[in-house]
């Protein structure tokens, strides 16, 4: 990234798949406005605008500020799942798509047909994942699915992961049509098991690409001058230097309206997961659903807030104006922060190592009021009895003034110093 002029303010901004959001930072770091305006559909460079427009007025600076932007305004991933028979494949889905960004949206057992071609267009997958029986299995039903595949209508990429012996000829019948395909090993080698980390990290590479959104052909070039950053990254970015100011591990808690996200990050590294069935608006049903498989949430309450989390996924747009209502997107951001982490810890249990630091962030966070009871999503964090142990007396601290991700796109463009400062008079105190 080219650094910025370190002499002028900065309008960050963070265009996500629902609001888009923007603070205007001084040059030393401080905080001079804060502007939101939901992420429009067809053109999202009207909403970008909006919100630019609407925080540079709030700083009522003459100079003009430099844009820094990142983005994760494609959402979720849509995955379908076509496979030999409907139990593996439902469960291979599901599977390969937690922690990777992607929640499944349609699964499809046995032979294609048109039909089932229909069908799996009309699901709208953002990527097709292709399995195909057991190592050593007849590579015949592989093979018809992707001949059905290469000859279909299917623009999203297909992620081949069936088994060996048909994925050399299967590979190339789909790529002889010009099929976008990313190969990975099988992820149900032998009957009965599964293996998902290979296609995992392949569709976690699908997701970065797909997250920053803004694809429209109209929108593409502007927004693609503008955008250079995908939100994870500025947000991992932010993290990185929180633990490097507080010279401890933190983790991260990112919830947004379709995905959430964690990120545990010290000096030696980072970890990010991304979890693309939970959210506080388009995937806030999956947070009653998982919560309950997981026991955070039990059948009275489910059935209490099953009437919140379908008004949330049909009007994804929706401000709380009134306590009630923002009590229960706390609640439903604080079950779907306790989901995500415990999913983290699963995947790297060593992430809670030498924990110093537990950060909640996300749209849903941001103070708008006094007295706006954050502290209750801090303690059904803390108070998890999976994740209690892990967390112990490690301190938590919420991002009520939406700071990490534009810290992390400042330190992105050479602004350390005034990252630093945003973090530590804004978040840290």
């Amino acid at each position: 990234m080219t650094p910025v002029q370190p002499d002028t303010a900065a309008v960050c901004l963070d265009v996500g798949s629902t609001w888009t959001k923007a603070v205007l930072v001084r040059a030393d770091g401080g905080l001079a406005g804060f502007a939101e305006h939901p992420t429009t559909t067809g053109d999202v460079l009207a909403g970008m605008d909006a919100t630019v427009r609407a925080v540079s007025a709030a700083g009522g600076s003459a100079a003009e500020p430099e844009l820094l932007a990142c983005s994760s305004a494609g959402g979720g991933l849509r995955l379908a799942v076509v496979g030999s028979d409907m139990l593996s494949s439902t469960e291979a889905g599901h599977r390969v798509a937690c922690s990777a960004g992607a929640h499944v949206v349609h699964v499809h057992a046995g032979p294609l047909e048109p039909a089932d071609v229909r069908a799996l267009r009309d699901a709208r997958p953002g990527v097709v994942l292709l399995l195909g029986g057991s190592d050593g299995d007849d590579p015949a039903p592989l093979l018809h699915n992707a001949g059905r595949l290469a000859r279909a209508r299917i623009r999203p990429p297909i992620l081949l992961a069936g088994n060996s012996e048909g994925r050399a000829e299967a590979l190339a019948t789909l790529l002889a049509t010009g099929r976008a395909v990313v190969t990975s090993e099988n992820v149900l080698p032998r009957l009965g098991e599964v293996v998902p980390e290979p296609a995992r990290a392949a569709l976690a590479e699908l997701y970065q690409r797909h997250a920053i959104g803004g694809r429209g052909a109209t929108v593409a070039p502007r927004f693609r001058r503008l955008v250079r950053v995908v939100t994870p990254d500025a947000v991992g970015r932010g993290a990185a230097e929180l633990a490097r100011i507080r010279g401890s591990k933190v983790l991260l808690v990112d919830v947004g309206c379709a995905t959430t996200d964690v990120h545990s990050v010290d000096g030696t590294g980072a970890v990010r997961t991304v979890e693309g069935d939970l959210g506080v608006r388009a995937a806030a049903a999956s947070v009653l659903v998982e919560g309950q498989a997981e026991g955070v949430v039990d059948p009275v309450e489910a059935d209490l807030l099953a009437p919140t989390v379908a008004r949330m996924a049909s009007e994804v747009a929706f401000v709380p104006s009134d306590a009630g209502s923002a009590a229960e997107d706390r609640r439903i951001a604080a079950l779907a922060s306790v989901v995500a982490v415990r999913r983290h810890l699963r995947t790297r249990a060593d992430a809670a190592d030498g924990l110093g630091l537990v950060v909640l962030t996300g749209g849903v966070f941001r103070q708008r009021a006094s007295g706006n009871g954050l502290g209750s999503v801090i303690a059904t964090l803390c108070a998890d009895p999976v994740l209690a142990a892990a967390l112990g007396d490690v301190e938590v601290v919420v991002d009520a003034d939406f700071t990490v991700a534009p810290a992390g796109l400042l330190a992105t463009h050479g602004r350390t110093d005034a990252a630093e400062a945003l973090l530590r008079d804004h978040l840290l105190g």
